[in-house]
């Protein structure tokens, strides 16, 4: 058993467009003992997942029929909303539902989005630039009574964001992405939480890696890594014995995926299985599990990973 793992639920594309159906759900892992409801960030996706619900209204409206569930997002996009707005938002947030923000936020990545919404979409380097400014000014607001910042690409003057959250002396901000010449030094120098899951391939192999570019920033910063949440998304396929694995592999891997390719970024098996995998993401200094579900509209699920995987490991 370990003390300090948590486990989020992420929201799968195909739900985005059903409330009623994420409302469901939400309140089923509020019951169920999961810590945390996560959903992303996107105005639209592709063709096939168009219908989107937008993330802060979606949250808020879930957050009123929920009682102890925290609500994150995984990630905001920074070019979406000016900075120091955003701070005042999730502030509001905290404070209206008694403390209860997963805040995750990254540099934006979707360059149609951008151009479908009129939005600016520099290179790379720029956007993560702003993204350090931004945590930054977030910071500030969330921690200063009227706090001032000048930088390259933002500006506040005396911002007054009144009231603070709840939560002190802020929300973990976790920062989502794994480029390692300059997102993870942004992550090394200003995050509470960290997420490698955007751009990572290979497997662990590909999470040590991250890890010790991290570490390697951290120090040069004079920061203990392990300061530093390291949390990870995994889409978990369960069932009570391996006949009804084998079925639901069966049912959800796409025709044209060969099987081994399909299981090796997932948690499959059986519920003892399921620990043993999650286990192995944990010797590696995971903590924070924001896992979903192919079958995630079937309540007996997420009952059954709740009631015996994550009994066994907290």
């Amino acid at each position: 058993m370990v003390e300090d793992l948590k486990f989020g639920v992420n929201i799968p594309m195909t739900l985005r467009d059903s409330y009623p159906k994420i409302m469901r759900i939400a309140q089923l892992c509020d019951s169920l003992g999961f810590d945390s409801f996560w959903m992303p960030d996107h105005f639209f996706f592709s063709p096939r997942f168009n219908a989107y619900l937008e993330v802060w209204t979606t949250q808020t409206a879930l957050a009123a029929v929920t009682r102890r569930l925290k609500f994150g997002n995984i990630v905001l996009c920074n070019s979406y909303r000016h900075p120091p707005v955003l701070a005042k938002m999730a502030a509001t947030f905290d404070v209206i539902t008694g403390g209860r923000l997963e805040f995750g936020i990254g540099a934006g990545w979707k360059e149609d989005e951008y151009v479908a919404y009129g939005i600016e979409f520099p290179k790379a380097s720029v956007r993560i630039g702003q993204l350090r400014e931004a945590v930054i000014i977030i910071k500030k607001m969330w921690t200063e009574e009227s706090p001032s910042y000048e930088g390259r690409y933002y500006t506040i003057k005396n911002a007054i964001c009144e009231p603070k959250p709840v939560q002190k002396p802020h929300p973990p901000i976790l920062i989502g992405g794994s480029g390692e010449k300059f997102l993870l030094k942004v992550v090394a120098e200003l995050a509470d939480r960290c997420n490698f899951d955007f751009g990572t391939k290979d497997g662990i192999e590909a999470y040590k890696r991250k890890i010790e570019v991290l570490n390697r920033y951290c120090r040069s910063f004079g920061r203990d890594p392990e300061e530093i949440e390291k949390t990870i998304i995994r889409q978990v396929i369960i069932a009570e014995d391996e006949d009804e694995v084998d079925a639901k592999i069966k049912r959800f891997k796409p025709a044209d995926v060969k099987r081994e390719e399909y299981l090796k970024d997932r948690i499959v098996g059986t519920p003892e299985e399921c620990v043993k995998r999650i286990q192995d993401y944990a010797s590696l200094g995971f903590t924070y599990f924001i896992v979903n579900f192919p079958d995630m509209t079937d309540p007996k699920t997420l009952s059954l990973f709740a009631e015996k995987v994550i009994s066994k490991l907290k």
